[in-house]
């Protein structure tokens, strides 16, 4: 196909053929996920089987040992074309045990063998099937720099209060990860003046962690993004990590939302592929009547041909943006990442999830025109391809009414600090 995506890395290579390989069950079992709203338990058995869920873990412990940002994109739209509920999920939980890598790397330089150790047997309950990771940072009325779901710290550890929203694939997750307040008090934030966001991975288990079970929603049903309550849980003081001052960007975290988010793009990219392919087998259907085949109409032959157009610009963006990504992270490795080169990434970012976002759905609208008026009906998987498309633009950072204003000062040389 044109301007297909293909792997740049070995590890990539093995990633991507562990996603292709499950693209057909997913199919299989997508439009029964979305009629219920339901997370089908046995994509987590074959994200496993197929060593999906261990990408990120080092090969010495089971993984595939991925570090190409390009080639984790690529994956995700793979899964994307099988199912963009599975797409969400399966991110979520490599962006974490990706953030765990790095942090592995890290503990081993600097010789903590205590955070080493442990990090290794986290490693081995991912292969194993014993943790799946699911991540939000998402709270009502709020971004992500402006967490409110609280850590207050206590005699030997911490309390959490508050509610998460949109916590993707939850309902089958062993541990979530998220961000947290912590307000400046001298016991806490010593020698900071200002209230830190910190970051923690807690069993789902933990007594007070209370699932809502409430994912109703027009799209991607099957992905459990359910809201969480967290009511007086206590967690052991280690748990708990600041990550940089509530309400102002700093580069790691410019860094986190870029490379967590990103590879998100390619679940859209997915669903729009999946529904070219479907408009593709519509317009070629024999017709039962003397009327010309829908292939033989000059209107079908321009659609298909702006399909083509769209889906070539789209991977086309995808794919630079992976080999941007990827140029950066090797330039910085072992270095500070300054302020403005995150930011200077990000606003590529967004410039790429504008484009993505648009033809994705665009592309799905075309398709839907093409098969007719049979796509309108919920059996038809053109109708839940519609839906779910529909999601990307609200992924953070950032929505469309926000990303022009902040790639524009970017652009200018103008920095957001939040």
């Amino acid at each position: 196909m044109s301007y297909e995506l293909r792997p740049r890395t070995k590890e990539g290579e093995s990633f991507i053929e562990a996603t292709e390989s499950v693209i057909k069950i997913l199919r299989d079992r997508a439009d029964n996920a979305d009629k219920k709203s339901i997370v089908n338990v046995h994509n987590l058995a074959d994200m496993l089987s197929s060593g999906i869920i261990g990408a990120f873990i080092p090969k010495n412990f089971g993984g595939f040992g991925l570090t190409s940002i390009h080639d984790w994109m690529v994956g995700i739209s793979r899964l994307g074309q099988g199912d963009g509920s599975v797409a969400l999920m399966v991110n979520m939980h490599l962006a974490v045990s990706r953030g765990m890598m790095e942090t592995w790397n890290a503990s081993k330089k600097s010789t903590n063998k205590k955070l080493t150790k442990k990090l290794e047997l986290q490693f081995e309950q991912i292969i194993s099937g014993n943790m799946f990771l699911c991540a939000t940072a998402t709270e009502i009325g709020t971004d992500n720099l402006h967490p409110f779901t609280e850590a207050t710290r206590v005699q030997d550890g911490w309390i959490i209060n508050g509610k998460k929203i949109f916590v993707t694939g939850s309902p089958i997750a062993s541990h979530v990860a998220m961000n947290l307040l912590i307000r400046n008090k001298k016991e806490t934030t010593p020698n900071n003046e200002e209230d830190v966001i910190g970051a923690v991975i807690l069993p789902l288990e933990t007594k007070g962690v209370i699932t809502q079970d409430d994912w109703q929603a027009m799209g991607m049903r099957g992905s459990g993004s359910q809201s969480i309550f967290f009511e007086n849980v206590f967690i052991p003081e280690d748990i708990v990590r600041p990550i940089g001052q509530w309400g102002k960007w700093s580069s790691g975290l410019l860094m986190n939302r870029n490379l967590a988010n990103l590879p998100l793009l390619g679940a859209f990219l997915g669903i729009a592929e999946h529904a070219y392919e479907l408009a593709l087998v519509a317009a070629k259907e024999k017709p039962k009547s003397i009327r010309p085949s829908n292939m033989e109409l000059p209107g079908i032959q321009h659609i298909i041909g702006e399909m083509e157009i769209s889906i070539s610009t789209t991977r086309a963006m995808v794919g630079q943006m992976g080999q941007i990504t990827d140029d950066f992270l090797k330039k910085y490795k072992n270095q500070k990442i300054p302020i403005e080169q995150a930011h200077e990434l990000l606003k590529d970012h967004q410039s790429m999830k504008w484009v993505v976002n648009r033809n994705a759905i665009d592309i799905v609208n075309k398709a839907l025109d093409v098969v007719g008026g049979s796509g309108y009906l919920d059996k038809n998987t053109i109708s839940r391809l519609y839906r779910d498309v529909r999601a990307g633009p609200f992924m953070q950072p950032y929505a469309p009414s926000e990303a022009r204003e902040y790639i524009g000062k970017v652009v200018l040389g103008i920095y957001p600090e939040n």
